[in-house]
């Protein structure tokens, strides 16, 4: 998909853009030597999240764009206000809106505690509606306007629901603003639109939370840039209240080879959530039966749970616990995760990590569902134990022992 120079001049916003796919889209746009609006909360880069919106700003600058990078966190008024007063007085007006900021937590119910449902809902489905809101005004006097918001098609089935409701109504609420606002804004000539990957994207987040190697089947975010880039060059007056799917863009783009976009080149794709049956025809040379998908879909879920959980165990990991430990303990997790976790409670500050150990004192073997539920307070290990979902091996008084870190790591979560 090359730069065509549509986009010269011409103001454009993107939210969450200090990283991942908005960066991405702010960089191809850039090149086209538009302005770019950084509207983002990340000031100090992350030492496992590489980028800030001066940083960015750099980099748009470098490929012949401008750039103003704008402290904003989209859930304040006077935040997303202060920005858009910030673009309109630095370049003039507002021409195009991307609503990429989002937040994620795979987690049903009983796990999502009322914080995160908050931060979710306020970031993904009020933070897009105060962006566009507030937008609108000079939107209506942009040229070629457009609204992109990364967010799904709207499918009503509850294998999009039933393992993470929260985030599926806060993802569902951007793409719901894109069901009634286009309809809305048509009499101004103001198009938005959905857009969605259909396969995992690969980007700093997910290589935090993600096992080594987890890149295979993962696309580079390069693609739904070229795709975002596509749609916002079209008509706004012609096409609007679009749910898009980057690889479908493209290819109507005339784009056939997406080799190019595969972080490992060969590896089977891994389909992203929210994709309608129909689209895994262009991913496998035969079609997945519907339970196929949602066994796929659970296996991810289940996944993010389990490296959730290990993130959260690193956080808590202190000279304290080891002292009242003192055991070294190993992790066989089966099912829809096979995993090999070591979690060193004897030595220095305490470690957890991916691999074996052979001077465990005891090793656990556990379906990784159940690994989670213990770690969550929803399965109590003697339970496990007695129903032999659990089997441990080694010093059954180290096994004991460990109870004191769970009660400290359910306090924390």
């Amino acid at each position: 998909m090359f730069n065509t120079s549509k986009f010269v001049g011409r103001t454009v916003v993107i939210t969450g853009a200090s990283r991942g796919i908005g960066r991405e889209i702010a960089l191809k746009l850039a090149k086209d030597g538009a302005n770019i609006v950084i509207a983002a909360k990340t000031t100090t880069a992350h030492p496992k999240l590489p980028g800030t919106i001066y940083t960015v700003a750099e980099e748009i600058e470098k490929l012949g764009g401008k750039a103003l990078p704008c402290v904003v966190d989209v859930r304040h008024e006077d935040s997303v206000k202060s920005c858009v007063e910030s673009t309109v007085k630095e370049f003039g007006g507002i021409d195009i809106l991307v609503n990429n900021a989002s937040a994620i937590s795979l987690t049903n119910t009983e796990d999502t505690d009322l914080k995160r449902y908050d931060l979710m809902h306020s970031i993904n489905t009020r933070g897009t509606y105060l962006m566009t809101k507030t937008c609108l005004p000079y939107l209506k006097q942009g040229s070629n306007p457009h609204v992109l918001n990364i967010s799904p098609p709207l499918l009503m089935d509850a294998q999009w629901f039933s393992n993470h409701v929260a985030y599926t109504m806060a993802k569902y609420g951007m793409s719901m603003c894109v069901l009634g606002q286009h309809e809305e804004f048509r009499q101004f000539g103001v198009a938005v639109n959905a857009l969605w990957p259909l396969t995992a994207i690969w980007t700093a987040a997910m290589k935090m939370l993600s096992h080594k190697g987890g890149e295979a089947g993962c696309r580079k975010p390069e693609i739904m840039a070229d795709a975002a880039y596509a749609v916002l060059s079209k008509n706004s007056r012609d096409y609007t209240g679009n749910f898009a799917i980057d690889e479908d863009v493209l290819r109507a783009e005339g784009v056939t080879n997406f080799d190019k976009y595969a972080c490992v080149p060969g590896a089977p794709l891994t389909p992203d959530f929210f994709i309608p049956a129909e689209h895994y025809e262009s991913m496998f040379t035969k079609p997945k039966p519907r339970q196929e998908i949602r066994a796929s879909h659970e296996k991810a879920v289940v996944a993010e749970e389990v490296n959730r959980v290990l993130k959260s165990m690193k956080d808590l990991l202190s000279n304290e616990i080891v002292k009242r430990v003192g055991f070294v303990y190993h992790f066989t997790l089966t099912g829809d995760v096979s995993k090999e976790i070591t979690l060193d409670l004897k030595n220095g500050a305490g470690t957890i990590s991916e691999g074996q150990r052979n001077n465990a004192n005891v090793h656990f073997t556990v379906p990784a569902t159940d690994f989670v539920k213990i770690f969550t307070g929803h399965l109590k290990p003697t339970t496990a134990f007695m129903t032999k979902t659990l089997k441990i091996s080694g010093d059954m008084s180290a096994a004991m022992k460990l109870e004191s870190f769970l009660a400290k790591w359910k306090r924390g979560n």
